[in-house]
């Protein structure tokens, strides 16, 4: 009968070991798509905060030739004269 218990015991480790192992390498996809997932977020930021300073440079200079664009208006509007070519 201690025969029997140590089979019995040795299939039980084996079960163990088999569930250890299978849980090992579960954690180790989870821990790699992490990773995936972590490198991606980071790329994705670098890559937005990029255009997003470009797309901002673009407004800087459109925001820029608005200001002149109303300097201009507001100079016609005071002194029609200076830009009627009849006078």
């Amino acid at each position: 009968m201690a025969k029997a218990g140590g089979i019995t015991n040795a299939v039980n480790v084996g079960i163990a070991v088999q569930a250890d192992w299978e849980n090992r390498e579960f954690i180790s996809h989870i821990s790699l798509n992490v990773r995936r997932l972590f490198d991606f977020l980071v790329q994705f930021e670098a890559t937005t905060k990029s255009k997003l300073a470009n797309l901002n440079e673009k407004l800087d200079t459109l925001e820029r030739r608005l200001e002149l664009l109303e300097v201009q208006v507001g100079s016609a509007t005071a002194n029609p004269a200076l830009f009627n070519p009849n006078n």
